[in-house]
């Protein structure tokens, strides 16, 4: 029976290692939010200024050309992506790529709710990616960026045809401000405010090409659409919603919040930074694994390995032999040693996903922490081991 580890001397400065909501910036505090404007009517003037700016301020920093179109919408990113799947699915036949949770949800939503007959369901388990060769550029293709739950994400975007006839529409929630999209590739692009950039949920994104537009303009689905899906009016996009006049009543303490944690990107270096603070804390826990023998990566290839959510599985052959229901509990179980010690707070895999451990590293979480976490788990797994052990003799 194995001995567990030492306790470990030091902790994280910031325990919040959460996939959404995620870690706020460094050195937030809720006076940030102190020029919010409350009491006001987000219709008034200088608060549909403040919805503006944090569209301007997004296109700036993620490089979105010009002449796409970029609004706030409700319910977050699934409001957004919702939006896109209702709105412009149903024209062509649709290619789906399905390996997690939330991709997989699309497709359900796809073959269930909107009902479309010519869906081709591209799937992988957990750990792995569709055949992206499998993709047809004269279809719709809808997909994640980052498969959230699974830690595998798409490598790159050369795998969509410059020339393709259809449109891509891209939930790109945990991904944005965490890679460099290729946004001549995305049609429709998703994301909340609460992943890379820490911000307060409710609120999601949408990126709309002049393709998308187009669609939007000449195709009119053959359901009906609630209030808050209307991109539309009388055949023409509704420009209010790109220029800060939100579809329904937004919180302006949380656009406040993500004015801050724009205006912190700005101040270290914009998109490259941002970048680069994700990859150093995926670099510090690839090192670890590379060094530690029970545990691995449950992305199966090294270039399809999320950066920011970054999903592990315990490869020990005597945790392997456990029950699922074993598995789960064990997991639990080193979860909540590392809660009540103020290690980490919310890194238990997705409840869809396999048993495992699932580390945010978007951008405002600081490298070292992650360094200071990782003997935590370490302790945390030789701990939870030898009570089960124990307990099994």
């Amino acid at each position: 029976m194995e001995k567990p580890a030492p306790k470990p001397k030091s902790k994280p400065n910031n325990p919040c290692f959460s996939s959404g909501p995620c870690a706020k910036r460094p050195g937030w505090s809720c006076d940030a939010l102190s020029g919010a404007m409350t009491g006001r009517s987000h219709r008034a003037g200088p608060a549909k200024a403040k919805l503006k700016e944090a569209i301007e301020k997004q296109r700036k920093i993620l490089g979105i050309p010009e002449n796409y179109k970029i609004g706030i919408v409700p319910a977050s990113d699934t409001g957004a992506f919702e939006m896109a799947l209702w709105s412009l699915l149903g024209e062509r036949e649709v290619d789906v790529l399905a390996w997690e949770s939330f991709s997989s949800g699309w497709a359900s939503d796809i073959k269930s709710q909107l009902s479309l007959d010519d869906v081709n369901y591209h799937t992988a388990e957990y750990g792995s990616l569709p055949d992206l060769n499998e993709v047809s550029g004269d279809n719709d293709t809808v997909f994640v960026w980052n498969g959230t739950t699974s830690g595998v994400r798409v490598p790159d975007g050369d795998w969509i045809d410059d020339g393709r006839a259809g449109l891509t529409l891209c939930d790109a929630t945990s991904a944005v401000f965490a890679y460099d999209l290729p946004w001549e590739k995305l049609d429709v692009t998703t994301w909340s405010w609460q992943k890379v950039l820490g911000g307060e949920g409710a609120h999601g994104m949408i990126v709309l090409s002049p393709r998308a537009v187009e669609r939007l303009e000449s195709y009119t689905p053959p359901w009906p659409l609630p209030k808050i899906f209307r991109l539309t009016k009388k055949g023409k996009l509704i420009d209010g919603i790109f220029v800060g006049e939100t579809i329904n009543t937004p919180s302006m303490l949380a656009v406040e919040d993500c004015l801050d944690a724009l205006n912190w990107v700005e101040s270290i270096g914009g998109l490259k930074e941002t970048i680069a603070r994700s990859a150093n804390s995926f670099a510090a826990i690839e090192n670890w694994v590379s060094k530690t023998d029970w545990i691995d990566f449950l992305a199966e290839t090294p270039a399809t390995r999320s950066t920011t959510s970054v999903c592990l599985k315990i490869s020990d052959p005597w945790f392997a032999d456990q029950m699922q229901e074993n598995q789960m509990s064990f997991i639990g179980d080193m979860c909540k040693t590392l809660d009540k010690e103020g290690a980490a707070f919310d890194i238990k895999g997705y409840r869809d996903a396999p048993p495992g451990l699932r580390i945010w590293c978007g951008a405002t979480v600081e490298t070292s922490d992650v360094e200071a976490l990782l003997p935590w788990v370490e302790y945390a797994y030789a701990t939870t081991k030898e009570q089960q052990q124990k307990q099994a003799a």
